[in-house]
């Protein structure tokens, strides 16, 4: 019985949205259930997958907060 977490920024993938939508999340379980079933030959039906959606501010990278970092990559390719 596998059981996948997945973790997430708390942002959307278009301009505007909060949280990735209940389809991508869909396609994500689907995915990964699929990814185990086909390399380890484990059914789906059996698979659990759990999303969990981080705020950016819980979120680091580099030694600052994702938001900074990104701030940080954004200035450093403009320059």
């Amino acid at each position: 019985m596998p059981i996948v977490t997945i973790q997430i920024t708390r942002e959307g993938t278009s301009p505007g949205a909060t949280a990735a939508t209940a389809e991508e999340k869909a396609a994500l379980i689907h995915g990964v259930s699929k990814l185990l079933l086909d390399v380890l030959h484990k059914p789906m039906d059996s698979t659990f997958v759990v999303i969990d959606e981080v705020e950016t501010e819980n979120w680091g990278r580099g030694g600052l907060p994702v938001d900074r970092y990104r701030e940080q990559q954004r200035a450093q390719s403009s320059e």
